[in-house]
């Protein structure tokens, strides 16, 4: 048995209030580690800033490692938990602004960042679309992320699995009325790749968004571990076997039967 402990953080968000939503962070971190065990701590997306920012990405917007994560790191660190967290990131280009997640080790160390793929709607007006579908390698196994909208698109999901992931982290900031949406695509990514899910969605209004919450824990069959179905603030977690992803495959068979070449055949009208 490879048995961990993994928490998903449902926040409401203050918009512009970097230092604030930072501060609630590691309250948070504080508050899940004390009491009881935990290896993986969610949080949603673009949680340091909120998500209707605009123009003011580009104040808020941080370098890694920086500010932000070394609070965080600090915070885990402290409590020996692995921490995954969106944000908006800054390269090396100053103009240039990811919509990003960021994995922090147990031991504070930032062991990278996944930059978001499939940017909705005005997120393309203000950020670069990332280009790859980074797998991590931590003490308890691989971890794969994705961002929200990413989980309209099946591929972005199966190239995690294939590339070893067991385990997938979810930071989003899914609205209202997309509640329904969201519950299916968590279950059915789960269950298509036969891996775990942690799913971390924020609540609150922003300018014209009102988040859904729903935050939940997935197993590799689709099956509901643990959801918080009240849109308030809280957390949700559960204890699950790893091994159980093996166990699934092998019985399953989902990635071994898959057909690399489907897209090969589109059909064509007769």
């Amino acid at each position: 048995m490879r048995e961990i402990t993994v928490a998903a953080v449902q926040m409401d968000v203050q918009l512009n209030a970097v230092e604030d939503n930072v501060a609630r962070m590691a309250e948070w971190i504080a508050r899940v580690a004390s009491e009881q065990r935990v290896d993986l701590i969610v949080f949603p997306e673009l949680v340091t800033t909120g998500y209707e920012c605009g123009a003011r990405f580009t104040e808020w917007a941080q370098r890694i490692p920086g500010p932000s994560t070394h609070r965080l790191a600090q915070r885990a660190r402290e409590f020996g938990v692995h921490v995954v967290f969106g944000m908006a990131v800054r390269e090396r280009v100053e103009t240039i602004l990811y919509n990003s997640a960021v994995v922090i080790g147990p031991d504070g160390e930032t062991l990278g960042a996944y930059h978001k793929v499939h940017l909705k709607g005005e997120e393309r007006l203000l950020f670069r679309g990332g280009y790859r579908f980074p797998v991590f390698e931590t003490g308890f196994g691989m971890l794969g992320v994705l961002l929200g909208w990413d989980l309209l698109f099946p591929e972005a999901a199966r190239v995690l699995a294939l590339s070893g992931a067991e385990l997938l982290a979810v930071p989003a900031a899914w609205e209202q009325p997309l509640r329904e949406e969201w519950r299916i695509l968590t279950r059915a990514r789960a269950l298509e790749n036969t891996f775990f899910l942690v799913g971390a969605n924020r609540v609150g209004k922003e300018v014209t968004y009102e988040f859904v919450g729903d935050s939940l824990i997935v197993g590799p069959r689709g099956q509901i571990f643990a959801s918080l179905d009240e849109p308030t603030e809280g957390y949700v977690v559960a204890r699950i076997d790893l091994e159980e992803v093996r166990r699934q495959r092998e019985e399953l068979q989902v990635l071994q039967a898959r057909q690399p070449n489907s897209y090969r055949l589109l059909a064509r009208p007769y």
